[in-house]
């Protein structure tokens, strides 16, 4: 067998500093537990806000909705009036009402005079 040279290596002209001591880590407990039920409390918390809000949202519908057939009621009820108030008004009605009632009669062109105030 051939003989290997071994080479050797030259001394290191620094020397290898001291490894500094490492502080000891200190070990933090970790309330994974706790910080699990804070977050399960706060979506409770936002989903009961949500629930809420969509209770209100649909109360206030239910009541538009009422006010709305209220509402239409009223204007057929206003028109019905309206009605019968412009057939009582019309002169047909009044005449036949005047002359059945009170036993009027129209009065004749011949019989009508006019007469002119002062200071008009």
């Amino acid at each position: 067998m051939a003989a290997v040279a071994q080479r050797e290596r030259p001394a290191r002209s620094r020397p290898r500093p001291e490894p500094r001591p490492r502080a000891a880590r200190r070990e933090r407990p970790r309330p994974r537990v706790a910080r699990g039920v804070v977050w399960i409390a706060l979506v409770a918390v936002l989903l009961a806000g949500v629930v809420a809000m969509n209770v209100a949202v649909l109360r206030l519908n239910l009541r538009l909705d009422d006010l709305a057939s209220q509402r239409a009621k009223l204007r057929a009820e206003n028109a019905q009036l309206a009605s019968q108030l412009s057939s009582a008004a019309a002169s047909a009605q009044i005449q036949t009402a005047a002359q059945a009632k009170l036993g009027m009669v129209p009065a004749e062109a011949d019989q009508t005079r006019y007469i002119t105030l002062p200071g008009r």
